[in-house]
């Protein structure tokens, strides 16, 4: 089969189980308002089901030549989204999601890494990724259109170091329509299924292609650095500030954006612009000028914190105007 084929499977595919999906929302399990919602209003959850339905065929049956990436990196990505569903439905204890994702990890850094230093350093990001694409899956397009970016801009450097890009292109393209759906107002969420796998194969497959030589270490950073930048900044602020970090809150730049006046399109409009500007310099590093990679994943972090810094000067001008 063509490399085409699989990425209008992976669209076609998507789009069929989001209509499903519509069609059958009041059968579906519902996120309702809460400490961490930005919404007023219960919304179908689950819509990750279609990226993942999108993008099988194509992680199946033509894989991301990388190392660990055969049957056990699948039997590790699909675990993740069997619990991910479950806590989806019914819901699912901490322990035992982070056990999950925990272990999910190990298995896909030991497969890409071995029984190395490395191995451990990878362990920890992919279970971070895992996590991260879920804590940033709060406002309306954010989550589907970091996927869009990220993934692409996977499949992009594959294709040009001549490696299999197809697995990349399909979650990509799986992802569109997905995102149709979820634009502000959203008609449905990604959820966990969705949200966590996605986390995770952008984390294992970052790694795996570090360890092949197919990429540095800082190109999958920088593809994704809008959540990765935002997750990690708002752990670690809560952490010094001697917050319980397990607990949901509003602290998350992106949340704190849409909560100062923003709303979801304004928030999704800042972040989408972020998360294309990254991946295309990215993509342009990695490709054109490899020796100034680490110099723009600086650069990059540092307009995210100057942009971190604004937002928490307007969010603090807000809460004062309204006392």
């Amino acid at each position: 089969m063509t490399p085409a084929i699989f990425v209008v499977a992976a669209l076609v595919l998507s789009a069929a189980v989001v209509a499903l999906l519509l069609r059958a929302a009041h059968r579906l399990p519902h996120a309702h308002p809460g400490e961490r919602m930005l919404h007023d209003r219960p919304v179908p959850r689950v819509g990750g089901l279609a990226i993942l339905a999108g993008a099988l065929p194509a992680a199946v049956l033509d894989p991301p030549h990388l190392p660990g990436a055969g049957a056990a990196w699948l039997a590790c990505l699909g675990a993740v989204a069997i619990v991910s569903l479950a806590d989806d439905v019914r819901g699912v204890p901490a322990p035992v999601r982070l056990a999950v994702h925990g272990a999910a990890a190990a298995v896909a850094a030991w497969l890409a890494f071995g029984a190395t230093a490395g191995a451990l350093v990878a362990a920890l990001a992919v279970a971070w990724s895992a996590n991260l694409f879920n804590f940033m899956d709060g406002s309306d397009g954010l989550a589907g259109a970091m996927a869009l970016a990220g993934f692409g801009a996977y499949a992009a450097v594959a294709a040009h170091a001549g490696a299999p890009w197809v697995a990349c292109a399909a979650v990509a393209a799986a992802t569109a329509p997905f995102l149709a759906a979820n634009l502000p107002p959203a008609a449905i969420f990604m959820g966990d299924v969705g949200a966590v796998p996605l986390g995770f194969a952008a984390g294992a497959v970052g790694a795996a292609g570090v360890a092949s030589g197919l990429w540095p270490a800082w190109f999958p950073l920088l593809a994704f650095l809008p959540f990765v930048a935002d997750a990690t900044v708002t752990l670690a602020l809560r952490a010094l500030a001697g917050e319980r970090v397990w607990q949901a809150h509003r602290s998350h730049f992106y949340q704190r954006l849409n909560l100062a006046g923003f709303g979801h399109r304004g928030t999704l409009a800042a972040y989408a612009a972020a998360m294309l500007a990254c991946a295309l310099v990215a993509v342009a590093c990695a490709t054109r000028w490899p020796g100034h990679g680490w110099a723009a994943l600086a650069a990059a972090a540092l307009l995210h914190a100057i942009g971190f810094l604004a937002i928490d000067y307007h969010a603090r001008s807000k809460a004062r105007g309204t006392r």
